[in-house]
């Protein structure tokens, strides 16, 4: 009895962790664009403030980046023409310029990590990739369809094919009748049917797929090239393409060969019956949109990764949402209600890969305080050309950060950070260094009041605001110096007991601030040590990396007794971690105090003992004038350590960390 009760207990622990293991894999989505992280979120603002009913739908997909992109490096998942420059292209040996199909190669790591992250695409082209492709009758029209084939050979067409004999029949339906009638039929958007059939046939009527004229094929059509797989055999994918529009695929039932109209031996069945393949294979099962089409990422199939893809072009989903982008365009449509859903993967890159066309090497990094110097507005661009999508448009004499100055087709452009985490790229001639003479506006300290243990040092530090002001030439000086002396670093010596007034005033103007200073006298039977790897700074500690009170205490030598508190006065456990603005209060036997210190831990901006998005969040917050922050944690967001106040640099540092990048050394 006890051995079938433990297989019994065994099986049922089995089964509970492979729920556990499945549920891990399983995607998430959420709406609304403050459940993306942080470095999709300015993009997605700026389109929510051009187009507020615009919704966005965050599809965690719980997959590492890295593995995503390696999935779709291997076995010919991703080509490009072979005429695209190499850093396109696979330079692998036996890959290199081998056709996978006539004029189609193997695409880079580099290009797919590029076509992989959605925040390169997050402009109001481009994001069309990501739109739900389910038919909608309050948006899809049949003058829309035809908007969307303008420019073709389908469009204000009606629709004239070939039988099998030979014979041409004409009828009066036009190719958008046919494409709109497939969208009701199928429950898949028309807009994306007629993107897709421009997309895999291109703009003439005489494409192979769909003539009806190919050997040993005559009379079948197939406008969406299900079916054609890559082949070397000279028209072998279209061939496959039309075999399917003959058959189906072996593994097709009766009823859906009857739902598929299978043959396709006319253009209207070729067109409903592709739709409802698309629907069913791709749309209605988690694949709703030509991103997840083309990366199969989406888990809700339940079903193996990467592989139940609609396409090989890697580029598919980027030249297809141009396609849509101008039909509703032309509609003016583009203020109607449009949802997005956006994949996001675990641990991706702090920044947007950036284009195969656009070589790092190219651009020298920098760090300096620019403007806008135009008339009208300022195009922010995806990358550094006119061709490249705008981001966002700022006004003139914006200020912003020019993070790095390069050339591009012999054109000097400049790759910005905005202080709302946008990073794009300007034309170097609209971009002018900050004027010499910004005047002060205030000064603000770091500490306002300060508690010394006589004979000890701390340095303060006085910011002079705005940050570009250039008359920046500060003065110190004591209220009484036999209390506490200061120098002209802001470096203050307690000297005996007692209370004064350190004042920092600007040399050339009337601008100061005050630090109130207590200097206290302490036993000399009392002593207080740190380890050599912590850093003290009068009443402040640092330097100490993601630790807990107990490790903290074995770094102390003293004989005083120490009690640890948070933010909000609450005493803590020997497991408690610490952080930013925590309290180390050094009390006697009689449990009197004695003395406070306080930690700080840089780039814990929010003071919950951990570096994370929340971080980001309130740093970015502060940035942008939305939230203050108290004098420690103001020190903490400074990640640079160079007395500054913080910027969207420290930002991008806190990004790094938390993707284990860079470190954020303390």
């Amino acid at each position: 009895m006890r051995k079938k009760l433990f297989y019994i207990v065994f099986f049922l622990l089995v089964f509970y962790l492979i729920n556990i293991f499945n549920e891990s894999q399983a995607t998430t989505k959420l709406n609304g664009i403050e459940n993306f992280p942080d470095s999709y979120k300015p993009y997605l603002y700026e389109l929510k403030k051009k187009y507020p009913n615009w919704e966005f739908t965050a599809l965690y997909t719980g997959i590492d980046w890295n593995t995503a992109v390696d999935n779709e490096y291997a076995n010919d998942k991703n080509l490009v023409p072979l005429s695209y420059s190499d850093e396109w292209k696979c330079l692998l040996p036996g890959k290199y310029n081998v056709e996978i199909d006539s004029g189609w190669v193997n695409a880079s790591k580099h290009a797919i990590r590029y076509v992989m992250d959605p925040r390169n695409f997050l402009n109001e082209v481009r994001i069309f990739q990501f739109e739900k492709l389910t038919y909608d009758e309050n948006i899809n029209t049949e003058s829309g369809v035809d908007k969307i084939l303008y420019g073709t050979e389908f469009y204000n067409k009606a629709v004239s094919y070939r039988e099998a004999n030979g014979n041409v029949v004409n009828t009066t339906n036009t190719y958008a009748n046919l494409i709109m009638n497939a969208g009701v039929y199928s429950g898949v958007s028309p807009y994306h049917l007629a993107a897709r059939i421009k997309q895999e046939v291109g703009p003439f009527l005489s494409h192979n797929s769909i003539s009806g004229k190919v050997q040993g094929y005559e009379g079948l059509y197939n406008f969406y090239n299900i079916g054609a797989t890559s082949s070397a055999e000279v028209l072998g994918a279209i061939k496959n393409g039309l075999d399917y529009a003959r058959n189906g695929s072996g593994g097709l039932s009766n009823e859906e060969i009857q739902n598929q109209l299978i043959p396709w031996n006319t253009p209207e069945r070729a067109i409903k019956g592709g739709a409802v393949f698309i629907g069913k294979t791709y749309i209605l099962v988690g694949q709703n949109c030509l991103y997840l089409q083309k990366f199969d990422v989406n888990n809700d199939r339940s079903s193996s990764l990467f592989w139940h893809q609609y396409m090989t072009n890697c580029l598919a989903p980027y030249s297809e949402s141009k396609s849509i982008y101008n039909g509703y365009d032309k509609l003016n449509m583009l203020n109607s209600s449009i949802g997005f859903v956006i994949p996001v993967y675990e641990n991706m890159p702090s920044e947007p890969v950036s284009s195969p066309n656009i070589s790092s090497n190219d651009f020298v990094e920098d760090n300096t305080k620019v403007y806008a110097n135009v008339t009208g507005n300022l195009n922010v661009r995806s990358g550094p050309g006119t061709s490249y999508e705008i981001l966002i448009s700022i006004p003139a004499n914006q200020t912003f950060t020019r993070i790095g100055k390069g050339v591009q087709n012999g054109e000097r452009w400049d790759k910005i950070l905005l202080d709302n985490g946008i990073i794009g790229y300007v034309f170097q001639s609209y971009v002018e260094e900050v004027p010499a003479q910004v005047p002060a506006q205030s000064i603000r300290l770091d500490i306002n009041n300060l508690q010394l243990i006589e004979g000890k040092t701390m340095k303060i530090n006085a910011y002079v605001l705005p940050a570009d002001a250039t008359n920046r030439d500060l003065i110190w000086s004591s209220e009484n110096s036999n209390i506490a002396e200061v120098n002209q670093n802001g470096e203050i010596t307690a000297i005996s007991e007692g209370q004064t007034v350190i004042n920092v005033k600007l040399k050339d103007g009337e601008l100061n601030a005050k630090c109130n200073i207590n200097v206290i006298n302490i036993d000399e039977e009392f002593y207080f040590e740190l380890d050599e790897r912590v850093t003290l700074n009068g009443d402040e500690i640092s330097s100490i990396n993601s630790s807990s009170v107990g490790d903290f205490k074995k770094l102390v030598n003293t004989n005083l007794n120490m009690e640890f508190y948070d933010s909000k006065g609450v005493l803590l456990k020997d497991d408690s971690m610490i952080g930013t603005g925590y309290r180390l209060c050094l009390k006697n036997d009689n449990g009197d105090e004695i003395y406070n210190y306080y930690f700080i831990i840089y780039g814990d901006v929010n003071g919950d003992g951990s570096i994370n998005s929340l971080d980001v969040l309130v740093l970015q917050k502060y940035i942008l004038e939305m939230k203050d922050l108290d004098e420690l944690y103001l020190k903490a967001g400074n990640i640079s350590k160079n007395g500054n106040l913080p910027s969207s640099l420290d930002v991008l540092k806190i990004q790094k960390h938390i993707l284990e990048i860079k470190n954020i050394e303390q």
